[in-house]
């Protein structure tokens, strides 16, 4: 008895203290979820812009900026895909315009009554082959992407206003013309307007959703963020970069001409001088969002909120009296404290 009660007094307590848990710090909040970012400016814009004019805080204004936004959003997409995978592209709007207006030209003078989803799917293979010639000489030449799609964005906006029309028309076949005026949602405001949500948000929200599918369910969409974030390591693994960069490009393509068509129909013009011009617009969306130029992030979400802000600076300010030229200055601005903010998170 006595023995036992020596070892356990001789016995040292053994306390087990757990490790601190320190609460996550907003660098830390920030680097997971960067689009709160965006989603804080977008709040701060509306909360501002509605106490200068209460009449922003109805269904007319949502249904507008889903309007403005449909083709934005769709380049944002491929634009993403883009810079994930470490490239860039500035070739988009160039595959867009010369896409909706080849085809749309050659539907009214071949097959005006040619159905819309044709048209559509001509669209989409159109984009796809002009993109796929990206993403051959990109891989092909061993070229940073910028100075491959600066050179094909001159070629494909040179075919266009040398060899296929320079004029615009708003004669364009019917289905386009019927497809740009269904409502997918309308009301009349107390104004006696007919506010209109057009069916091409549809389109928008199919892109986005087969976009986060390709991104984060599959193979290809792992081996574009590998590949974005080290290319060396991306080989090593196995990843078949050549597939990867003609994916990404035909990707990035496919939804410019999409864009291109919707363009078309929801505007009923269609104009060679349209959508060049955006590039810079949808790439500071698709950063604001939370991409990094330097490639391996970006998310679906992150896009589309960044296409939001834009477009309410774009299309919103105006409303309330701020002069078109500070949109530059503000879109500038938010993606220098966005930066700021982000390379902050990552010392920290």
């Amino acid at each position: 008895m006595s023995s036992i009660m020596n070892r356990t007094m001789t016995t040292p307590n053994v306390v087990e203290i757990a490790p601190e848990i320190k609460p996550p710090t907003w660098r830390a909040k920030l680097s997971r979820n960067p689009e709160w970012f965006t989603v804080a400016l977008i709040a701060a814009m509306c909360v501002i812009v509605g106490a200068i004019n209460p009449r922003f805080f109805q269904f007319a204004t949502l249904f507008d900026l889903l309007h403005s936004a449909t083709t934005m959003s769709l380049f944002g997409l491929g634009t993403l895909v883009v810079l994930a995978s470490g490239g860039i592209d500035v070739s988009f709007t160039a595959i867009g315009a010369l896409t909706m207006y080849a085809i749309t030209k050659a539907v009214f003078a071949w097959w005006p009554d040619a159905p819309f989803a044709l048209i559509l799917v001509a669209g989409a293979v159109g984009g796809i082959v002009l993109g796929v010639i990206n993403g051959v000489l990109v891989h092909r030449l061993k070229a940073p992407s910028l100075i491959v799609t600066i050179g094909t964005q001159y070629l494909y906006r040179g075919i266009l206003l040398t060899f296929i029309g320079t004029t615009f028309f708003m004669n364009i076949p019917h289905s386009m013309d019927h497809f740009g005026r269904i409502p997918l949602f309308f009301y009349h405001t107390t104004d006696g307007l007919r506010a209109v949500l057009p069916a091409s948000v549809l389109a928008l929200v199919l892109a986005a959703v087969v976009t986060w599918w390709l991104l984060n369910r599959t193979m290809m969409g792992r081996g574009v963020y590998a590949m974005g974030g080290s290319l060396a390591i991306a080989e090593r693994l196995g990843y078949n970069l050549r597939a990867i960069h003609l994916f990404v490009f035909g990707y990035t393509g496919m939804l410019a001409g999409i864009a291109g068509i919707l363009h078309v129909s929801n505007n009923r013009l269609a104009n060679p001088f349209d959508l060049v011009g955006t590039e810079l617009d949808v790439i500071a969306a698709v950063i604001l969002g939370g991409a990094r130029i330097t490639g391996g992030t970006g998310t679906v979400a992150g896009t589309l909120l960044g296409v939001v802000l834009v477009t309410l600076i774009n299309s919103v300010l105006i409303l309330v009296g701020v002069p078109s030229t500070w949109q530059k200055v503000i879109i500038g601005a938010f993606i220098l404290i966005a930066g700021t903010l982000f390379a902050l998170q990552r010392k920290g």
